[in-house]
């Protein structure tokens, strides 16, 4: 399909297959920018579109997880949570966690979910996945700031908690976990269009990756070989790192850190790769 702006035969826009799988065409992309806000906006309003509260679910939601986390293990299972108040410690943890896991959840059926959209119009499949970063990334820090306003009451009020200057990189370990949620959302969603039953084991896979990740018990509570299982889990040192800087308390180590960023840039490309080689024939199998 083109557009032809003359007779003399130059053209102002081609859709063609022949692209590259490695292609990332960020030109498009930033033409398709109204089409990705409104993707964005359609999230975020559909969601809590007939509910009473409505986006007041947005801060509830990671609030009553994490009262029930102080109760459960806390206070009934008697797991520490070392230096930091326990509220504090599974309230950071909690937003971070559920915004990995929502965005893995979603873009992980980009193609499934809408495949009708797909065969009627033309625009870059990638736009779909980026919209559900970006829209949870919106109601993220909507629950951000419920953790900000305990945050201050610790600081200035009841002064046990002191942030240090590691929490201005806190921008940049958000960064590697947004694009490590669409990495592994767009390889998966690539996958699920010939193996439905990958939607399923992942659900179940990102309910138990939970529990590989500092989100119940502090890394300082983790010792021997256990701990050696949080490390390997790239979201271990970024979650470490941003309390680390907000809190002044948890583990901030470098070389783990590499590791995560690393590790996140090669199942970038990969996911690249995967989507835009999937995407060229995928209405085929879907």
């Amino acid at each position: 399909m083109a557009h032809k702006t003359n007779d003399v035969g130059n053209w102002d826009t081609v859709i063609t297959s022949g692209r590259g799988n490695l292609d990332f065409n960020l030109k498009e992309l930033w033409q398709y920018r109204d089409l990705l806000m409104m993707f964005v906006k359609k999230d975020i309003i559909t969601v809590y579109k007939q509910t009473i509260l409505g986006p007041v679910w947005f801060v509830v939601q990671p609030l009553l997880t994490s009262l029930m986390f102080l109760v459960v293990f806390n206070s009934i299972a008697n797991i520490s949570t070392g230096a930091v108040p326990p509220i504090l410690f599974y309230l950071i943890g909690t937003t971070l966690w559920n915004y990995f896991a929502d965005t893995l959840n979603t873009t992980s059926k980009t193609f499934t979910d809408n495949a009708s959209i797909f065969g009627k119009v033309y625009f870059p499949r990638i736009i779909l996945p980026i919209s559900k970063v970006v829209s949870g990334f919106i109601k993220f820090l909507i629950q951000f700031s419920l953790f900000a306003v305990l945050l201050l009451y610790y600081v200035f009020v009841s002064k046990s908690i002191m942030p240090n200057w590691y929490l201005l990189l806190t921008p940049l370990w958000l960064l590697v976990i947004i694009l490590m949620s669409l990495a592994f959302g767009i390889i998966i969603t690539s996958l699920t269009t010939k193996y439905r039953d990958l939607i399923f084991l992942v659900a179940f896979g990102v309910q138990l990756a939970m529990y590989a990740t500092p989100v119940i018990i502090p890394l300082s509570e983790v010792h021997g070989r256990k701990k050696i299982f949080f490390l390997v889990n790239p979201l271990t040192s970024l979650f470490e790192a941003i309390k680390y800087g907000l809190l002044g308390k948890g583990e901030f180590d470098a070389g783990w850190l590499l590791y995560s960023v690393v590790f996140t840039i090669v199942f970038l490309v990969l996911g690249i790769f995967i989507f835009n080689k999937v995407e060229k024939r995928f209405i085929d199998t879907v």
